[in-house]
């Protein structure tokens, strides 16, 4: 019997999401969205994709929750850009709405599933998940450090002029211009990037990595990326159902570890078959902390103004 995976939220992230878990035959696929017809009709599209891919999956899309029961996986990406006029708060206590109202079906029909969140902001909206879905820490994980991630992976092997599956990098902290690239911890084919690239352009591939989506929004003007947050998505719920246990940076609630309690922050997991099945606590510089510090601070103040309303 195959697995089940729902997507809740039709737009170009969760569409594509669906469409890769789809061509790499990894789980039949549920795409839930309030707008009616847009996920019956993505999700037929793919579907009739399927004999071409040679994909065996089955692809239903649906606007209520009742069809997603007992999936083994829920990724939940709905929520609202940013809009001219819209403060931070503003879109903070929005968006802590729609995946709060996401959740609570989610969790009622499927209360054994893993749920990797990945609307923005996402570090707080963790928070929301985990508390509306009422679920173990280990089971609400959140994408930002896998994209992170693939974006500085991407310019150190353009800069190295090197092969990007053999550069091994992670960064740690929120989602956004915070997160902290750990190049000590970087390396080619185990040489250390340090060896390969100066100070210089390290400092300049650091900078465009924490910039990397903004970069984006800027060519695009009127969206965000896409592609590379559902690839990110879609290696996490792989190796949740294949129990790779690969290590990846996730958001992850911290009870304790890098001296955090109670906050939803990107460390390197070990993501298996029961979700977060180890946080992994690295020694860090004194710069490192510092710049970690101020990640911490500003995923704080965020989950201050949720707790707040």
């Amino acid at each position: 019997m195959r697995k089940k995976v729902t997507v809740v939220g039709a737009g170009n992230v969760g569409a594509s999401c669906a469409l890769r878990i789809a061509d790499k035959e990894l789980a039949d696929i549920v795409l839930v969205d309030i707008v009616e017809g847009i996920p019956q009709g993505k999700a037929l599209d793919m579907l009739q994709g399927c004999p071409i891919e040679g994909s065996d999956v089955k692809i239903i899309g649906t606007n209520d929750y009742e069809p997603t029961a007992n999936s083994d996986i829920v990724v939940v990406t709905a929520g609202f850009p940013r809009k001219p006029g819209m403060s931070r708060d503003d879109l903070l206590l929005k968006n802590a709405e729609i995946v709060g109202a996401c959740v609570e079906p989610v969790a009622k029909y499927s209360p054994n599933a893993i749920l990797i969140i990945v609307s923005n902001p996402l570090d707080a909206m963790c928070h929301v998940a985990l508390k509306v879905s009422g679920f173990s820490k280990n089971r609400v994980i959140g994408m930002a450090g896998v994209l992170d991630t693939a974006r500085f992976r991407t310019f150190l092997a353009e800069a190295a002029d090197v092969s990007v599956e053999q550069v091994v990098a992670f960064v740690l902290g929120g989602h956004g211009d915070t997160m902290v690239p750990l190049v000590r911890y970087t390396s080619v084919a185990g040489i250390p990037i340090t060896e390969l690239l100066d100070a210089a352009t390290l400092d300049k591939i650091v900078d465009r990595a924490r910039n990397g989506g903004a970069e984006i929004v800027k060519y695009l003007k009127t969206g965000s990326a896409y592609y590379a947050p559902s690839s990110s998505a879609v290696e996490m719920v792989e190796s949740i159902l294949k129990d790779k246990k690969k290590v990846l940076p996730c958001a992850a609630l911290l009870e304790g570890e890098y001296g955090v309690k109670g906050l939803f922050l990107g460390v390197p997991v070990k993501l298996g078959a029961r979700g977060i099945e180890k946080i992994y606590e690295l020694p860090l510089s004194a710069e490192e902390k510092t710049a970690l510090q101020k990640s911490i601070d500003a995923v704080a103040e965020l989950v201050k103004v949720l707790d707040a309303n």
